[in-house]
């Protein structure tokens, strides 16, 4: 057998594996719930790859460049042999193709085996720790056998493509089979690792998560910034209660999680992973792997849920995963601030993935930790959160001389005060967001008693039918009355209504209040002076604003224009840290080795500032709830307001 032919052999001996491999991981996939499926989506793959993937790859350059090297010379040195000895084509030239691309793949490969050399600790180890080894013995193989290639075929002379030798260089069947073994040592263990869950499993997972990703809006820049979960209305009368087994999570959901290559960004990221409480977001998806495959975490080489053992769970497609698989605490830890979804490079949706584990406990079983069962009794009997007379929502504005929005009388701007109107400081704010509407001479009316809570303490806590009757009820309510736009000081409400809402029939333009003052200066209705603050500010991004709404810039606008000039925190913008008090946490109250807002607190006195600006009323709530000697807390409309009176 020549060199050529024994090429041809082991391309199409890897390809089998391969397809067997794709085969059975598809299998598991398709027992999952259904979900659209549209081939014409996989015309997306590449732009999805290039941009959407690697705009988030990108964020760790050294990173980005190893896997460009891999990814592409992998894929190019086995497409050139796919074309030339695939199909037998023999040509000599693709063969000076197929050393270039084996050589790039070899660079890169050499530079994640360095990199393992001294890993973060956030990467898992196991099969993960002997990829880029197997990767390299790949391409120094390839490199080998692509010389011996070029050798065969009679570098500089002509090809004798039918013998698949030179008479220079005759190539024994033995001898050809030891130039490809170093190849095949590296590639057939990774081809193999497809059907039984190893690394290369993500490849293939990967790209097709990129075509039938669960939130497809996340591809689309023209919709809205803040369509940032894929979070829906349950069909409840047809008893569709969340998820309890694997095998409820829809197809394409089940794809993402054998997607994840457990780098671990979203461990780095996560508050509660941080904080010592029982979640890492990495550790959950490789649960849920082992669910939808069947099996136990035994083989789990990354950091554990903190406080959990690894090895001491199990699962299968048909069992129950809250339980023996993942424990309760694990899913109830979780804010729902995004810094997961924010960092990962596969774009999986874990958020999505908690809470629809938690829409089961909250609906069937009623299993919710914390004094969250009673804050969701509030909301059904009295429309508030702390079980507040509701026609008391607009007491804090008594004094004022606010109007009350009423149906039939039109008025520019509808404020929804959120559940800050019960809370004594966040009236502070609310008073200070009145005063700069009156001075920019904006006509506006309360919503006031005909408001209900939002509900969306009660969808991230998995009571969707809370969240529906409340949505609904606001909806009509909302309907009823005449006006251009709703603003809210509420980061959380804002989210909802603007684009949670809209699937139940609420549709207007709605805008957070930090947007709406910072319009009102850029179009010179609002008339502001400098602040007399003169201590350093920081200012701290609500993840409902921020990540949920990519809301950074008008705030920092806003200070700078009365010139403040901000002192940023290491975790700002789009990885801010969560304050702790997002996903009903507060409530369900899952115990850490620290407080989630103690450590944003940190992060705060690390800039050495002597006040923290913020935007939402539980951030407010949670930064103010920090003991010892700390930063002071005020809503950025709060210094806003201040300087209209010493302008």
């Amino acid at each position: 057998m020549s060199l050529a032919l024994a090429v041809t052999a082991a391309f199409w001996g890897l390809v089998v594996v391969v397809a067997a491999g794709v085969m059975k991981r598809a299998a598991l996939w398709r027992a999952g719930a259904t979900a659209p499926v549209n081939l014409a989506l996989l015309a997306t793959i590449p732009k999805r790859y290039f941009v959407d993937l690697h705009d988030v790859v990108a964020r760790e350059p050294e990173m980005a460049r190893t896997h460009v090297f891999v990814a592409g010379g992998a894929i190019g040195a086995f497409g050139v042999i796919a074309l030339n000895y695939g199909l037998m084509l023999y040509w000599p030239l693709l063969d000076w193709a197929l050393l270039a691309l084996a050589a790039l793949m070899t660079v890169g490969a050499v530079r994640a085996v360095k990199r393992r050399m001294n890993a973060p600790a956030r990467l898992s180890r196991g099969a993960w720790q002997r990829f880029p080894q197997l990767l390299l013995l790949t391409g120094a193989g390839l490199l080998v056998a692509g010389a011996a290639l070029l050798l065969s075929q009679g570098v500089g002379g002509e090809a004798q493509a039918a013998e698949g030798a030179s008479a220079a260089a005759p190539v024994a069947g033995g001898f050809a089979l030891l130039l490809i073994l170093p190849m095949l040592a590296g590639a057939l263990p990774l081809a193999l690792g497809i059907g039984s869950g190893g690394p290369l499993k993500h490849a293939f997972a990967g790209l097709l998560h990129l075509a039938f990703h669960p939130r497809q809006a996340r591809f689309d820049k023209r919709a809205a910034q803040g369509e940032r979960t894929a979070l829906a209305p349950l069909d409840l009368p047809a008893k569709e209660y969340g998820v309890e087994k694997p095998v409820q999570f829809a197809w394409n959901r089940l794809l993402s999680f054998d997607a994840c290559v457990q780098c671990g960004k979203c461990e780095a990221a996560c508050p509660a992973f941080a904080a010592g409480q029982p979640l890492n977001p990495k550790k959950l998806i490789q649960d849920l792997v082992v669910g939808m495959a069947g099996g136990t975490d035994a083989a789990y080489a990354g950091s554990p849920s903190p406080g959990l053992k690894v090895g001491a769970h199990e699962g299968s497609p048909d069992a129950p995963v809250v339980g023996k698989l993942v424990e309760p605490q694990t899913i109830w830890s979780c804010t729902t601030c995004r810094a997961c979804v924010q960092e990962c490079p596969m774009l999986i949706e874990h958020v999505d993935s908690i809470v629809s584990l938690r829409r089961h406990r909250a609906l069937v079983e009623g299993d919710i930790p914390g004094k969250a069962p009673e804050t969701l009794d509030n909301l059904r009997e009295t429309a508030t959160q702390g079980g507040h007379d509701n026609a008391a929502r607009a007491n804090w504005a008594i004094d004022l001389g606010v109007k009350l929005a009423e149906p039939g009388v039109k008025t520019d701007v509808l404020v929804i005060a959120g559940e800050g109107a019960f809370d004594m400081r966040y009236q502070r704010t609310l008073r200070a967001f009145i005063r700069t509407l009156k001075a920019a001479g904006i006509d506006f009316a309360l919503m006031g008693p005909r408001e209900r809570d939002c509900g969306d303490t009660a969808r991230r806590l998995g009571d969707e039918a809370t969240f529906e009757r409340l949505a609904r009820e606001n909806i009509a309510a909302i309907s009823a009355l005449s006006f251009a736009r709703i603003v809210t000081p509420d980061p959380h409400v804002f989210h909802s209504l603007a684009n949670e809402y809209p699937a139940l029939g609420g549709r207007w333009e709605v805008l957070h209040h930090t947007t709406f003052v910072e319009q009102l200066v850029a179009g010179g209705r609002l008339k502001v002076g400098q602040s007399a603050e003169q201590r350093e500010v920081t200012y701290h991004d609500p993840c409902y604003l921020g990540r949920y709404n990519a809301g950074y810039e008008a705030p920092r606008k806003l200070l700078k224009t009365i010139g403040i000039a901000v002192v940023e925190m290491e975790r700002a913008g789009p990885r801010s840290r969560c304050c702790g008090g997002g996903g009903g946490a507060p409530l369900t109250d899952i115990p850490g080795e620290r407080r989630i807002p103690d450590m944003r607190m940190d992060d705060a006195r690390a800039t050495g500032a002597g006040l923290v600006a913020v935007a939402c009323p539980q951030c407010t709530a949670m930064l103010e709830g920090v003991t010892g000697n700390r930063p002071d807390v005020v809503d950025v409309v709060e210094l806003v307001a201040a300087t209209l009176e010493v302008k």
